[in-house]
């Protein structure tokens, strides 16, 4: 009786508030630790319970048998209400850490700016006064204002005060890079820095070389984020090899260490990159980390290997990571990244890659900052586990899948690759790899002992005005455009030991079901990783009941149109369904990099052998055939697509697998070839005007024919008014938010237009558009509402339909509000030239 009296006691002490609550009466109860501890472990257990679970939990302790369940719930809610508020404070503590630690960065950088501005004020200033003098010489003096990297020779590696000077020296260059005006940076189009932006970037103008800057805070400490950095090849998905020669200490508990580094290249046509560099590791006075990196020179300087005879080597200039150690945690990084690629060594159309700072800020110094922030995401429990994975080990899959692709993309001699039978006038380069092996470390039964090895069938070429985020986009959503079922079902058979069923195979048919199981993504979904399984039956009677699904693990990038990035990647590699840690790997896939064409290239081709410029044989139609100079500006976009397609063989099937692979990579090339006609801007451009299809007139013409006939018979605008100019009905119509299409008007109707929702709702494109009839896309319902509404939507010229259901050419069900149906009539408005049909707010059900 007393404990109960204690309990209803009003509290007037000052005590904890965690063991007193409100009843429903409005009287505070007090708990005993041991209650409290009793409560606490069921909260851990179930934050929420339902009454039973309350009422259970007073049977079982005896210590809270005199408490009513009402009061229980009470403390439940207060307890709930309380880890909300404790949340809430924390990620209110973060934010302010963010804007703090972005607050010091910005003012850091307005302080450069205003810096760079008083030099440039003065150098403007001084070049006046200079001008009305007539000494020449002193005018070209005083031009001379870019801060330019000093060269020094190699000196002896057992002497480590010559190389001290030159990582000294290399210091003072970074940090200028780093914090200072020594670059003109400008900076990046498209990233805006704010609390909840990866970081602030920058690039280089009217410097030597290409070069990039980068600042960000990472929940991570200096010699973590150093050690991260400096392993290269984990981030990096660029870098094939990193080697330390010779390392020693510096002054300061610093060390200084001579590293070569080779770097893939990105396309088959253009020889890899390697570096011979010093790499310098201090601290600070103020208690900054610092790595930083710059070649070194001289005759044979670096290892003179036999590999080393397949890269040109390149120069890095004064570059590196500051690493400072932030208040209440973390750490505030200056990433500096500044190349000389010796964009020479490469053919002239493939020079904006080796000469653009964009280039190499995306591939390299947003790279490091999202892969350091990827790790401090990971280590703090942010990152979702998916499918039972381990984040590191997701990572993990999608290095071996880039490393794997970038391995058949270069083809190194020292990895065992040879070319097969290639004359140099090839379209597709076949390489073989005898020595190939794909072990499992943790469980050899997984191990595959090819007998043959693999084959790669590869090449790259020239697309014009293809958006290639778009492109990757359309391939990783209809893979049935451009695959072989039967070619994929081969590579996976192969894939488990012993079995080789090239020829031979079993005839299989693909149903068309594309499975996409996500496993996980970057920070700012730049990459996905994740699992597509294709569903096929066999052909043969006997085995008709059996499941042929192949799977696939694939890492796409650059999917979206508006991030700024450097390339876009589609790459796949066949997997068992079990999906082991240690699961070999035999990656294929696309990459496509944009180029940056100035006006003066538009007439520019690639010029050697092994490349196909895919816009060149496509028959669009006479009106195509018009110089690029007819092209607007905005459309002269060109980019570099690289296919590679790996195939594991036994020795007795080398020709015949080399044969199907040959022709397997044309077909994708000629696939690709429709596909980036359709998807093309130009490909609906008023300059270019392609005909749809034989005998129909040209896209601005059935647009306005369109639009116009539609305020004829509905007495509505489709457009909005002020988007009625001539040249811009065709652009709002291509992206109007509702499915138009328009059907012929012969006895079995097919379509002969759709805008980019149209496409869409069907999943299919304008060359594939020509083969779908006006029936096929109905349900019954649709199809006996159109024929009891079609006397009437000829005789008035138009018809409305109420909701319903059509069918996309993959199978799925689309559902709509409404259906809208008018005849489109030519320009003398007499003569009915087709069927326009608009879907109202439709949506895969």
């Amino acid at each position: 009786m007393a404990m109960a009296v204690a309990q209803h006691r009003v509290s007037t002490s000052g005590s904890s508030s965690i063991n007193k609550h409100l009843d429903a009466s409005g009287k505070y109860v007090r708990y005993t630790a041991e209650q409290v501890e009793a409560l606490e472990r069921v909260y851990a257990e179930c934050p929420k319970p339902s009454s039973l679970r309350r009422q259970q939990l007073i049977r079982e302790c005896p210590i809270l048998s005199n408490i009513e369940p009402k009061q229980i719930k009470v403390w439940f809610q207060n307890r709930r209400c309380r880890e909300k508020q404790r949340k809430e404070s924390s990620r209110l503590q973060t934010v302010n850490r963010k804007l703090s630690a972005m607050n010091k960065l910005l003012m850091e950088e307005n302080d450069r700016l205003q810096k760079q501005v008083s030099q440039l004020v003065c150098e403007n200033g001084y070049m006046r006064q200079q001008l009305h003098t007539v000494n020449a010489s002193a005018t070209d003096a005083s031009c001379d204002s870019v801060v330019t990297t000093p060269q020094h020779s190699l000196r002896d590696p057992n002497n480590p005060a010559g190389l001290l000077s030159i990582a000294e020296e290399t210091l003072a260059e970074f940090l200028s890079k780093a914090t200072g005006t020594a670059v003109d940076w400008l900076q990046m189009p498209g990233m805006k820095p704010g609390p909840d932006s990866v970081g602030i970037f920058a690039i280089s103008q009217s410097c030597s070389g290409v070069a990039a800057r980068a600042c960000g805070l990472v929940s991570l400490e200096p010699t973590k984020i150093a050690e991260i950095l400096k392993d290269r090849p984990s981030w990096l998905r660029d870098c094939r090899n990193l080697e330390v020669f010779t390392m020693f200490p510096a002054g300061s508990g610093g060390t200084i260490e001579l590293v070569y580094t080779q770097m893939f290249a990105p396309t088959t046509l253009a020889p890899a990159r390697d570096f011979w560099t010093l790499r310098y590791t201090t601290t600070l006075e103020n208690g900054s980390f610092v790595v930083c990196e710059r070649s070194l020179s001289g005759s044979g300087a670096g290892p003179s290997t036999a590999a080393a005879a397949q890269f040109v080597r390149a120069e890095v200039l004064p570059s590196g990571y500051l690493i400072r150690p932030c208040e209440g945690g973390g750490s505030i990084i200056h990433i500096v990244d500044h190349l000389n690629l010796e964009a020479w060594s490469v053919p002239e159309v493939l020079r904006p890659l080796y000469e653009s700072s964009k280039v190499i800020a995306q591939k390299m110094t947003i790279a490091a900052l999202r892969y350091v922030k990827q790790i401090a995401q990971e280590t703090s429990g942010e990152v979702v586990y998916s499918m039972g994975r381990q984040p590191a080990v997701l990572r993990t899959f999608s290095q071996r899948l880039s490393r794997g692709f970038n391995d058949a993309i270069n083809g190194f001699n020292d990895d065992g690759w040879s070319i097969m039978n290639c004359d140099g006038n090839e379209d597709v380069i076949i390489a073989i790899n005898s020595s190939k092996s794909f072990s499992c470390t943790s469980n050899p039964n997984n191990s595959l002992p090819f007998v043959g090895g693999v084959l790669c069938a590869k090449a790259s070429m020239l697309l014009q005005n293809v958006p290639p985020a778009v492109l990757v986009r359309f391939l990783r959503e209809h893979r049935s455009e451009w695959a072989d079922f039967n070619v994929d079902a081969y590579t996976a058979a192969s894939l488990k030991a012993g079995t080789y069923a090239y020829p031979g195979m079993r005839p299989t048919r693909f149903t068309g079901s594309q499975i996409i199981m996500p496993l996980g993504h970057t920070i700012e979904h730049e990459e996905i990783l994740e699992v597509i399984r294709l569903e096929g039956h066999s052909l043969v009677q006997e085995d008709a009941f059996v499941s042929r699904d192949i799977h696939l693990l694939q890492i796409c990038s650059g999917i979206d149109e508006n991030a700024v990035g450097a390339c876009s990647e589609l790459v796949f590699a066949p997997i068992d369904e079990m999906f082991p840690d240690d699961a070999p790997l035999i990656p294929s896939g696309f990459r496509i990099i944009p180029l940056e064409s100035k006006p003066s290239d538009t007439q520019d081709s690639l010029t050697t052998n092994r490349t196909l410029d895919l816009t060149s044989s496509l028959e669009v139609g006479p009106a195509t055939n018009h110089s690029s100079g007819d092209v607007p500006s905005s459309q002269n976009s060109r980019s570099v697509l690289t296919i590679a397609f790996q195939f594991p063989f036994d020795s007795s099937l080398q020709d015949n697998v080399a044969t199907m692979a040959r022709q397997y990579v044309r077909s994708v090339i000629s696939s690709v070839q429709r596909v980036a006609m359709a998807i093309s801007p130009s490909g609906l451009s008023t300059a270019v005007g392609p005909k749809l299809s034989p005998g129909s007139p040209e896209a601005l013409t059935l647009a306005q024919w369109i639009c116009r006939s539609y305020s004829y018979h509905i007495g509505a605008e489709l457009l909005r008014s002020e988007s009625l100019g001539s040249d811009s009905i065709l652009k709002n119509l291509w992206q109007h938010q509702d499915a138009i299409l328009c059907c012929s008007l012969k006895s079995l109707p097919v379509f002969i237009f759709a805008n980019q929702a149209g496409l869409d709702m069907l999943e299919t494109t304008l060359v594939s558009l020509q083969d779908i009839t006006l029936d096929k896309i109905f349900d019954e319902p649709g199809r006996k509402a159109l024929c009891s509404d079609f006397a009437k939507l000829m005789q008035q010229g138009y018809a409305y339909f109420p909701a319903g259901i059509c069918m996309s050419t993959m199978g799925r069900h689309v559902s709509y509000e409404q259906a809208v149906a008018w005849k489109v009539l030519e320009a003398d408005e007499s003569t009915v030239h087709c069927l326009a049909f608009s879907f109202v707010n439709w949506s895969f059900v």
